[in-house]
């Protein structure tokens, strides 16, 4: 083949295509726990996070609700992968071996809002959100009736494999992933380019800038205790139980189970069986939908 800028073109409209066909056979799991945030700055301020506005009987003037300030911010970063073809390579029309690497390149860059999402998740237990404590903690402060400050679990620990119920239908999930630019396909693959002259290699890869960041810790249970249906149970009790600043229900129904590929099986007996270990009726069966996450693993 010859190199020259027709054919440089053609292979970059192939490549871009490749890398697009990946992109789109990149899961999408993070879409089912995370609220996606569009960004204008490298970092971004959810002071707000420290109380759900709560509706009120209109007596006399309006009660204007100020919003809690917490100092919690989510600081993007920026995500690159780089692909070099050899100019030998285009000269010797062996491209054949550069076909699932731009398939690749594209489905790498779709799972990585997957990666970065799902291991937030999992790192709740060790990670502080918006009130200064772990996502996943025993002692979150909350105000009660009588406005003094009590402490609120939205774990019940334990050391084993981490699985998680979350309550997803709120405007806000549990995670916030923060987007200012997604992935896109770029390319320096002109003559004179310095790494053509250099290195003898076109180079293509595709980059973004974003991050992922912690929403409302009442609406997710994480726990590493056995998952069974006692557990459960436990889980559901206190998500459905969760009440806000001065002792208001916060009406949280969990819908989302999720768990690693371990924890399949015992999350299938707890939510789809009909009766349950001792022959009666499973109570659980249907309570919620189930999401097997690979990057729990």
């Amino acid at each position: 083949m010859l190199v020259n800028a027709a054919n440089l073109n053609t292979l970059r409209v192939g490549f871009s295509t490749l890398f697009q066909n990946g992109l789109g056979k990149a899961q999408s799991m993070h879409t089912s726990v995370a609220t996606i945030v569009s960004a204008t700055q490298k970092e971004q301020k959810y002071g707000w996070l420290g109380k759900v506005p709560n509706v009120r009987e209109w007596i006399g003037a309006r009660a204007v609700q100020n919003l809690q300030q917490h100092d919690y911010s989510i600081k993007e970063k920026p995500w690159e992968l780089t692909i070099g073809v050899d100019r030998d390579d285009i000269e010797t029309d062996n491209l054949g071996i550069y076909g699932p690497l731009f398939t690749e390149l594209g489905q790498s860059a779709g799972s990585k809002w997957d990666m970065l999402v799902f291991e937030l998740l999992k790192a709740g237990f060790t990670t502080a959100c918006y009130d200064g404590q772990y996502f996943f903690d025993t002692d979150h402060p909350v105000l009660d009736k009588a406005g003094e400050v009590t402490s609120v679990a939205n774990t019940d620990g334990g050391s084993g494999t981490p699985w998680f119920l979350l309550d997803v239908s709120r405007a806000l999930k549990p995670i916030i992933l923060q987007k200012r630019r997604d992935f896109t396909f770029t390319s320096k693959d002109r003559l004179t380019d310095d790494n053509v002259f250099d290195n003898n290699e076109f180079v293509y890869g595709t980059d973004a800038r974003g991050n992922a960041g912690f929403g409302f810790w009442q609406f997710a249970w994480g726990s590493k205790q056995t998952l069974n249906a006692s557990n459960y149970a436990i889980a559901r009790a206190a998500l459905t139980g969760m009440k806000g600043d001065g002792g208001r229900p916060l009406g949280i129904m969990p819908k989302l189970l999720v768990v690693p590929p371990t924890l399949e099986s015992a999350a299938r007996k707890i939510l789809n069986s009909e009766n349950a270990s001792g022959g009666e009726t499973n109570e659980w069966k249907g309570t919620a939908e189930l999401l097997v996450v690979p990057w729990l693993a």
